[in-house]
Formats: structure tokens, C-alpha cells, sequence
């Protein structure tokens, strides 16, 4: 008995040590973000602008675009990472995730549709294209990713899918979406057209306060479900048929856990546009390093994903500065090897 109880200390210790890891790299990370960029800030100029002790450029690049754009990068983060891990349960798939699935894809058709018909896109005199409202592409972001996780399910549901096809289906359903927002392109004026280019560009530097603020709430309240609902995610893992002997409602814990999964994503997805493979990668990782219990791996997952998308943002303004790079090409860069290990493993099986 002692030696069971020894072994599970040291299984805890072992979350606990790499949640420790993560935070402290998070911390450091965030410093290094606050203090690179076109504008080289010291540490006690960003400690001087935190106390308000700061006026002019380095309290405007403080607070007005650094703080928003780590915060967009760590809310995006923890949004799409512990979506991908609650999909990978839910649907019984190492490679579900909100990217592989199609529901970024639908919520990107559904953001192209509100440009095209309520006309939210605009240009500047200086010709620069921007987004005039967030809030009908979000409201039709979420709609568009809610089609694609219905499909998913439905399809899911009525052929009892294996988890390689429903891979397939996703791709299917991912085509779909693309084929619809290319005709919407097709269709659209120059302005339009624009708008949905610049938009669908994975981008943290397009958020404002309030933008963050709808973010940090839609997450925090997806992640407090996801984390309260740890324990049916552990039983689903353990098979449909030992969940509901534990008295787990299965169908309804996956309903909810993919429409709040849809929800963090198409919000995050409104506002900064596609950043695929976040949800894929971390999971994974984590996985493979302390393991599968949703108890730990849900708040891990949080803090590896707020670190990638940060880092990711991070180097992609800096290492060609004054050009900075979109985010959502170097998570696809670390993502498609990470998707193509999987598939070749799970057919390896």
C-alpha cells in the first residue's frame, strides 16, 4: 500500500514539476515578447510603464499594442490547444483537431459570408484593408464552425466511422468550406476580396482591448467547463461502455465539449483569423510527456499552447523585422509533420 501511495506522489510530482517548467518558460517568454520588436524596450522601461510612471512612445507600445498582442497569443493559445485536446477525446481521434476537422475551415466561410453581405470590410485612403466590425463575422464564424462539427457528428453518428475515415470525412468537410469560400471570392468586389485575404491571414496584432476582453471571457468560461468535465473525459477515454456504467451521459459530453470547442475556436478564429495545427500539436506533446489524464492534461495543455502561439508570434515579428510574418504559416509549418507522424503511426497500427 505504501508503495502505491509513493508511485502516485511521484506520478503527481511529475505533472507538477513540468507545470512548474511551463509557467516559469511562459513568464520568461512573455518578458522577452514585452521587450523585442521594431521598438527595443528595457525591462525597467516596461516595469516603469506597468507602474504608470511612463508617458509617450513606450507607454502607447505598451499598452496599446504589445500587452494585447501577448495576450491575444497566450488566450489563442490556451483556446485552441484545450479544444483540440477535449476533440481528440470526444471523437476517439488522435488527430481531431479544430484545423483537421474542418471547423476552422467553417468558420472562415462563415466570416467571408458577413464580409460579402454585411459589408465589414473597408479600405483606408492610405490603401491599407481593414475590418470596420468583428462582432457579425464572429456571430457568423461560430455558425459556420457549428456546421462543420455538426457534419462531423452526424457523419460520426450514422456510419460509426473508424477514426482514420473520420479524418477523411473532416477533409472532405475542410474541402467543402474552401470550395464555398472561393466562390464567395470569386464573387466579391476588390474591396471585399481584399478584406477576406488580409482577414483569413492568422494575424495577433488585429485585436484591441475589447477584442482580447470577449476572448479572455469565451476562454476562461470553455476552459473552466473543460476542466469541471475532466473526469467523464477520463472515463470516455476508458470506452463508451465503461463511461456509462460510471454513470457518464456520453452523448450529451460530447455534444457539449465539441460545441464549446467550437465556440473558443471560431471566436479566436473571428478575430485573428485561421492558425491551424495548434490543437493538433500540443495535445500530443503533453501526451507524450506526462500522459493522458485529463486532470493534468487539461491545464498543461493550456500552458504548452499559450507558449507555442506566443513563441511562434513572437519569432514571427522579429526574425525579419521590420516584416512581420503570419502566425498561422509557422504553426503549419511545425503542425504538418506533426499531423503526418500521426497518420502514418495510426496506419502503422
Amino acid at each position: 500500500m505504501e508503495n502505491v501511495t509513493n508511485n502516485y506522489k511521484k506520478f503527481t510530482a511529475k505533472k507538477i514539476l513540468f507545470g512548474i517548467i511551463l509557467s516559469i518558460v511562459l513568464i520568461l517568454l512573455i518578458i522577452y515578447a514585452l521587450c523585442s520588436g521594431d521598438y527595443p524596450l528595457t525591462i525597467s522601461q516596461i516595469i516603469s510603464a506597468l507602474l504608470g510612471n511612463e508617458s509617450g512612445p513606450v507607454n502607447l507600445v505598451i499598452w496599446n499594442i504589445r500587452i494585447p498582442r501577448i495576450l491575444a497569443a497566450i488566450i489563442c493559445g490556451i483556446a485552441l490547444s484545450t479544444a483540440g485536446a477535449v476533440m481528440q477525446c470526444t471523437l476517439k481521434n488522435p488527430l481531431a483537431s479544430p484545423f483537421t476537422l474542418g471547423v476552422s475551415q467553417g468558420a472562415m466561410f462563415g466570416a467571408c459570408l458577413a464580409i460579402v453581405f454585411f459589408g465589414v470590410g473597408s479600405s483606408t485612403s492610405a490603401g491599407k484593408i481593414s475590418v470596420i466590425s468583428h462582432y457579425p463575422i464572429t456571430v457568423f464564424a461560430f455558425l459556420g464552425s457549428l456546421l462543420g462539427v455538426a457534419a462531423i457528428l452526424l457523419i460520426s453518428r450514422l456510419k460509426n466511422l473508424a477514426p482514420e475515415a473520420l479524418v477523411l470525412a473532416g477533409v472532405a468537410v475542410s474541402s467543402l468550406f474552401t470550395a464555398g469560400t472561393t466562390l464567395l471570392q470569386y464573387f466579391a468586389d476588390s474591396i471585399q476580396l481584399a478584406a477576406m485575404v488580409y482577414w483569413s491571414f492568422g494575424d495577433l496584432g488585429r485585436p484591441l482591448w475589447p477584442e482580447v476582453k470577449i476572448m479572455a471571457v469565451v476562454t476562461t468560461i470553455s476552459l473552466i467547463y473543460f476542466i469541471y468535465k475532466r473526469w467523464d473525459y477520463n472515463a470516455l477515454e476508458s470506452g463508451e461502455e465503461t463511461a456509462k456504467s460510471l454513470g457518464v451521459h456520453t452523448d450529451r459530453v460530447r455534444i457539449m465539449g465539441m460545441l464549446f470547442s467550437s465556440l473558443v475556436t471560431s471566436v479566436c478564429v473571428a478575430f485573428l483569423g485561421i492558425i491551424g495545427f495548434v490543437g493538433l500539436i500540443c495535445p500530443h506533446i503533453v501526451r507524450i510527456t506526462v500522459g493522458g489524464d485529463y486532470r493534468h492534461l487539461i491545464p498543461l495543455c493550456a500552458l504548452f499552447g499559450a507558449i507555442l502561439v506566443l513563441a511562434a508570434d513572437t519569432f514571427a515579428r522579429t526574425i525579419i523585422s521590420p516584416i512581420v510574418l503570419p502566425v498561422g504559416i509557422l504553426t503549419s509549418f511545425l503542425g504538418a509533420p506533426m499531423f503526418l507522424y500521426l497518420l502514418m503511426k495510426m496506419y502503422k497500427k
